[in-house]
């Protein structure tokens, strides 16, 4: 499934916020006239104190807009027991993030420096790692570089392929209402559908989900019939839904 409505509690990224009352990003031009602004950091994701997966990023979000952003980003570091190289996007005037291109250390504790306040620190978990195998049809989990658990899985059918690559854990969703009209499909076309789904992890903003789907179970293993989501077995998606935390890395492959 590819759209959702009406979603219902769990944990999502944004929940995650911490103010910096004393945060500064020293001299910032602002306009042409260069003139010299100091900016407070408003916030720090993920928390102090806050155990995340090991592919999970870090945002700041600065009270007002940069004018020179790579100085901004100077003022953003880093330290653990092994820093993954990784990279700045902006997502807005006053918000960067910055995503690892490879992996935290496991069971580890990373601090952030931004704009010269005191350091925060968050942790990392266990490293939960769920590969999606398309031609296998199975999704695989391992912790800590073992396998505990091969499922067997449905991923997109043709036309509603799943997408391949690395994603990360983004939201938990208990229930969710997924409708094909938010993606352009009227409910009485073949392809239409409003299913209520439960113990959803979300992966992509697009709306792409590892979920349970007792309706597939018939082809969990053997055939890919869902609208872009990975499916599962109800007891299975409530497993991974309880094992995984926000920013554990999804790898899907075909």
């Amino acid at each position: 499934m590819l759209r959702t409505v009406g979603r219902s509690a769990a944990a999502i990224v944004g929940t995650f916020a911490v103010a910096f009352s004393g945060a500064m990003v020293g001299p910032v031009a602002t306009g042409s006239a260069a003139v010299s602004t100091p900016l407070t950091v408003a916030s720090v994701l993920p928390a102090a104190g806050q155990v995340v997966g090991i592919a999970a990023p870090v945002t700041v979000r600065f009270t007002g807009p940069v004018a020179d952003r790579a100085a901004a980003e100077r003022t953003i570091t880093f330290d653990s027991p092994a820093t993954p190289d990784g990279e700045f996007s902006w997502l807005g005037d006053d918000t960067v993030e910055w995503t690892p291109s490879g992996f935290w250390p496991a069971h580890s504790t990373i601090s952030v420096r931004a704009g010269g306040a005191a350091p925060l620190s968050f942790q990392t978990g266990a490293a939960v790692v769920g590969v999606a195998d398309i031609d296998a049809h199975t999704f695989t989990v391992s912790i800590d570089d073992e396998v505990v658990r091969e499922m067997p899985a449905s991923m997109g059918k043709p036309g509603f392929a799943t997408p391949i690559g690395s994603f990360r854990v983004l939201g938990k969703e208990s229930v969710v209402v997924m409708d094909s009209r938010t993606i352009g499909i009227p409910l009485d076309d073949p392809e239409g559908y409003k299913l209520t789904v439960y113990d959803a992890v979300r992966i992509t903003w697009g709306g792409v989900y590892v979920h349970g789907a007792p309706w597939s179970t018939g082809s969990q293993g053997y055939a890919n019939v869902s609208h872009g989501c990975i499916n599962l077995s109800p007891d299975n998606a409530d497993w991974y839904y309880n094992t995984v935390r926000l920013g554990d890395p999804v790898i899907v492959q075909a």
